[in-house]
């Protein structure tokens, strides 16, 4: 779940947006023969599935800029390993490139599934085991890996559900597809291109996100503000250099200051300050009168900064305690410190902070810090819901920096803006069945769409709308450290999605 800059122009097929609450919506009660697929494929499967799994996960399919995605060979055997699952559950197989399809059914009229085969990268030394072998003991319950719901959970819980169907011989008047995407987490483009020439099925179900349904996705965006070198201090307390992140749509688990000439005093007030801050943790190490902090917080999905804790935004805070001189990291820090603070909504950046009411607010969360021919970047992840234009926003941005760098002329800092407008489907008539299987199997009343802040394929198919796998109300693991899904919630997707694809295809 993901949309980077080079999304931009697939934001033109976004639907008219509405304003407010969601649309309403009615249920329908899956039938008799969607209930007894969905239970077939639990009884049946439940094991098959988390070894289908395990073989997935096993890829780094993490992209690489010095490899051609044609001949990686994680890629290649991902591509291999799921040619010969779909051969051994009956099902046909295309590889069209970046584009994988798996069929099964047939009719002109078709019912799509939308995943991704690609994931986003991972620090190994922060696991239990390798990140890329499926593990299910460290944490009883839990299957720990990197894909594990992101996405590649849903991609094996949607060919068991097909093979349910395929066994119980679910008579069918639509064919069913399983699209999976190989660069859903870096590059849209061959997937706008694949789209040009390949027509999609009618209806569309994007397994990469939440339930109940998920009709309205915000607009991502990135701010960037370089700070060029700056002077060095000789003999007085200064912050020498400043890092943190990982990549840029991840809430950053770690950040690290070190400090010149870092008296006793110093070094207790910086521990004082930080000692008040929840949930993170910190190392200070001396060396002479250099000092070195480390921040440990909570990564997390950028679209939901509020389940994480931002390592890069705590430890700023916890320099807070003087004046430092301007040297460039200095300077980051300061900046972060005056306009973005410890917050999630953008409240410190002028007048930026606004929310809609059935999108939630824009959040606003430093994600990394770039070096790059000696200048530190740092980026601001923006995930912005409707109620406000691309322009009104970034002129907002543009003056209210102005006004800092005004105050702050030596720092010398200069911005960058990219914004992409948020996203809402209004008519897929798919979405009452989706909430009458979502609260059948499920229990919750009165289930309605929802909206989240990361951004999922569902932009760019017809009647599309997105399906799990995450229950609402539950931390999303995917693009942090610790991505697990659970073999409870595994085979509760695993009954829906039968259900689902029942109540759509038949």
């Amino acid at each position: 779940m993901h949309i980077l800059p080079k999304l931009a122009a697939a934001t033109a097929v976004a639907l008219p947006l509405l304003a407010g609450a969601a649309p309403a919506t009615s249920q329908a009660t899956p039938g008799p023969a969607a209930v007894k697929a969905a239970k077939y494929a639990v009884s049946t499967y439940r094991n098959d599935i988390v070894d289908t799994l395990a073989k997935l996960v096993s890829f780094n399919t993490v992209a690489d800029p010095k490899v051609p995605f044609e001949t990686n060979p994680q890629v290649v055997g991902f591509k291999n390993t799921l040619k010969a699952e779909a051969a051994r559950l009956g099902f046909d197989y295309a590889d069209e490139g970046y584009v994988l399809r798996i069929g099964y059914g047939s009719g002109t009229e078709r019912v799509g599934v939308i995943t991704h085969g690609d994931v986003q990268p991972v620090d190994p030394a922060k696991w239990k085991k390798s990140p890329f072998e499926l593990d299910r003991t460290s944490e009883a319950g839990r299957l720990l890996a990197r894909g594990s719901e992101d996405d590649k959970g849903p991609i094996a819980t949607a060919l068991y559900a097909m093979k349910a169907i395929k066994d119980q011989g679910v008579p069918l008047t639509k064919r069913i597809e399983l699209y999976v995407y190989m660069a859903e987490e870096s590059d849209w483009g061959p997937l706008e291109a694949y789209l040009k020439s390949h027509t999609p099925p009618q209806v569309n179900i994007t397994l990469d996100s939440e339930y109940p349904v998920v009709t309205a996705e915000k607009g991502y965006g990135m701010v960037g503000v370089t700070f060029p070198p700056a002077a060095t201090v000789a003999d007085a307390p200064s912050i020498t250099t400043f890092r943190g992140g990982f990549f840029g749509s991840q809430i950053p688990e770690d950040a690290q200051a070190t400090i010149a000439n870092a008296t006793p005093e110093i070094e207790s007030a910086i521990r004082a300050r930080a000692a008040q801050q929840k949930g993170m943790q910190y190392t200070f190490t001396r060396e002479g009168g250099t000092l070195t902090v480390k921040a440990k917080g909570v990564s997390a999905h950028s679209s939901k900064p509020e389940d994480g804790i931002n390592a890069i935004a705590m430890l700023a805070d916890a320099l807070k305690v003087r004046e430092w001189p301007a040297t460039q990291a200095a300077n980051l820090a300061t900046f972060i410190n005056d306009m973005v603070g410890t917050g999630y909504y953008g409240e410190k950046w002028g007048k930026i902070a606004y929310k809609d009411g059935f999108m939630g607010p824009m959040t606003f969360a430093p994600t990394v810090i770039k070096e790059k021919d000696g200048a530190l970047e740092l980026g601001i992840n923006v995930r912005r819901p409707q109620g406000k234009t691309q322009q009104q926003l970034k002129s907002e941005i543009d003056t209210d920096f102005a006004q800092w760098q005004g105050a702050h002329a030596a720092a010398n800092a200069k911005l960058q803006v990219f914004l992409s407008d948020p996203w809402l489907q209004k008519d897929a008539p798919q979405i009452p069945t989706l909430l009458g299987v979502f609260s059948y199997f499920t229990g919750a009343k009165n289930a309605k769409p929802v909206a989240i802040g990361g951004g999922t394929n569902s932009r760019l198919f017809p009647n599309a709308v997105s399906f799990g796998p995450a229950m609402p109300g539950t931390v999303y693991t995917g693009h942090s450290e610790h991505e697990f899904i659970t073999l409870k919630q595994l085979l509760l997707n695993l009954e829906m999605y039968t259900a689902v694809l029942v109540e759509l295809a038949k």
